[in-house]
């Protein structure tokens, strides 16, 4: 909220090249949280993809979450104003690997009611076969 008023007394000073400093800052630092809540969601729906994939099964629960997951990062990686996207799918693939990690953890905790440890669960599943059915599922027009 302060770069707000410092940008509004940079524009009434007539500083427009300190004025346009902080418009870039300013889009930076929602990029940074439109980054942050497609990670968030991406950790759910690497999660229960992960379950689905251990316990060979699904539930309503878990696919409803999926498709929560899948909604919300096509929601938050779209630009409205400008158009485009936020993360092209090179960037968003890089997100979703990240965010692996943090999914298999806390999937750990839930598989076959806890039994595994995350290093042990990562052996059970193929990473890449999840993240490529994660890609190609929030890269889907119609959810």
């Amino acid at each position: 909220m302060e770069e707000l008023f410092t940008l509004k007394e940079l524009l009434l000073q007539g500083d427009v090249k300190g004025a346009l400093a902080i418009v870039e800052e300013l889009e930076e630092m929602s990029r940074d949280d439109k980054i942050s809540a497609i990670s968030s969601y991406a950790v759910i729906l690497l999660l229960h993809l992960i379950k689905q994939h251990a316990e060979k099964r699904s539930t309503r629960s878990w696919e409803v979450s999926i498709r929560n997951s899948i909604r919300m990062i096509q929601k938050k990686n779209k630009r409205r104003q400008a158009g485009g996207y936020y993360l092209p799918p090179e960037d968003l693939r890089i997100a979703l690997e990240e965010a692996y990690p943090a999914a298999i953890d806390c999937a750990a905790l839930e598989v076959a009611e806890g039994r595994y440890q995350p290093d042990e669960l990562a052996k059970i599943v193929n990473q890449e076969e999840i993240l490529q059915q994660a890609m190609t599922l929030i890269l889907a027009q119609d959810l």
